[in-house]
């Protein structure tokens, strides 16, 4: 069975051992089609290399590149024509223009496609978007929710096909894995991973670090729009010397740079269009052993579950508690950090995407096969 995989996130080297899992499968030929970067409004991610083990890498040019609605993969017709696969996975929502273009595509050439959705806020998208994602209910072999309520989003916006639930990217739980030996002496150290924007919460968890009544630091890693403010607002709130904006880093230093926190914290608050996804971060720090804050926004309890704490969105005292709780106990950190990778390991391993997506794989290949004889 011939897979092609096209996915713009996998410009990120972490999330190309999604493809070396799949491709252990023996019946699974995959190819896998990605850009050479992706141009997100606050900066650019470069495509990061790893050896394509057991599958082949192609690097095709995207047009209207950072553009999340509007991008697509000009090349695409030309890969299918050339590689004719069984499946063609378009890992992208199905409103945008590149789900649109390349199920279009692979309808003209017989080719069933599959689609994926974060999309867990019943929203209605005005024209073309709106046309663009009805051709594609109506068109595709299957489509795959991330989490339960993208699932539920899609059927109630009219998707009629079969659907599964799977992550996106999982996590590997042999390269994030919990410190060895006893944790050096350093100061409580806070963590946050992700996009610099207001919706992130980072804002709220300065106030709450702010009224710490112990040593502490801050250390946060990306970028995006609100970096310069949060700069501002530590230097406001007295703790400058004690919170670090570090930028972006490199996919294959997240596992020792989480490692190096006490706590991961994800604060996200709602907004009328959006509420959180998924939370990889947090995942991510599970699988490491690291306690984890989550605040009640979108997918979060749900992915936390006992492995961490929660608090109410957009409660910055309830915030400064749950942190005070875990600066005073080790122990309850230890505790949290072990069921948090024991749910990874039940449920967020690349093991477990790539079983459940290779199973879909087969399904959608042998209801084409049966419908075409």
């Amino acid at each position: 069975m011939r897979v092609m995989l096209a996915c713009k996130a996998l410009v990120v080297g972490g999330y190309q051992r999604k493809l070396e899992t799949i491709a252990r499968h023996p019946d699974v030929e995959l190819i896998a089609v990605v850009p050479p970067s992706w141009r997100d409004p606050a900066y650019e991610m470069r495509l990061e290399h790893r050896p394509a083990i057991g599958y082949e890498l192609v690097v095709s040019p995207l047009a209207v590149n950072g553009n999340y609605h509007l991008f697509f993969f000009p090349e695409l017709a030309r890969l299918l024509d050339r590689y004719r696969p069984d499946v063609l996975h378009i890992d992208e929502e199905p409103y945008n223009l590149a789900t649109f273009l390349a199920t279009w595509q692979a309808s003209r050439q017989g080719i069933p496609a599959v689609f994926f959705a974060w999309q867990n806020l019943l929203r209605r998208y005005p024209p073309p978007f709106s046309w663009m994602e009805r051709y594609v209910f109506r068109t595709a072999a299957w489509g795959i929710g991330g989490t339960e309520s993208a699932v539920r989003v899609l059927q109630q916006k009219g998707f009629r096909g079969p659907t599964s639930a799977i992550p996106q990217f999982g996590t590997d739980p042999d390269v994030f894995h919990p410190e060895e030996g006893p944790a050096p002496d350093r100061p409580f150290t806070i963590g946050f991973a992700g996009r610099l924007v207001s919706e992130k919460g980072v804002a709220l968890l300065i106030e709450a670090c702010a009224r710490l009544q112990r040593d502490f630091r801050l250390v946060i890693l990306g970028d995006g729009p609100e970096r310069s403010i949060l700069h501002l607002l530590a230097g406001e709130r007295g703790i400058a010397d004690r919170v670090r904006i570090e930028g972006s880093v490199p996919s294959a230093e997240m596992p020792d740079r989480l490692r190096a926190m006490d706590v991961v914290v994800l604060p996200s608050v709602s907004r009328s269009n959006w509420i959180e996804q998924f939370g990889r971060t947090l995942v991510e720090a599970m699988a490491c052993g690291v306690a984890v804050i989550g605040s009640t926004c979108g997918e979060i309890p749900s992915v936390v579950g006992d492995g961490g704490i929660i608090v109410p969105e957009g409660d910055v005292a309830a915030l400064h508690a749950a942190l005070e709780q875990l600066a005073a106990d080790p122990a309850l950190r230890r505790t949290l950090g072990a069921r948090g990778r024991q749910r990874v390991l039940g449920h967020f391993t690349d093991e477990h995407v790539a079983t459940a997506t290779v199973d879909l794989y087969r399904q959608v290949a042998s209801r084409h096969a049966a419908r075409v004889e």
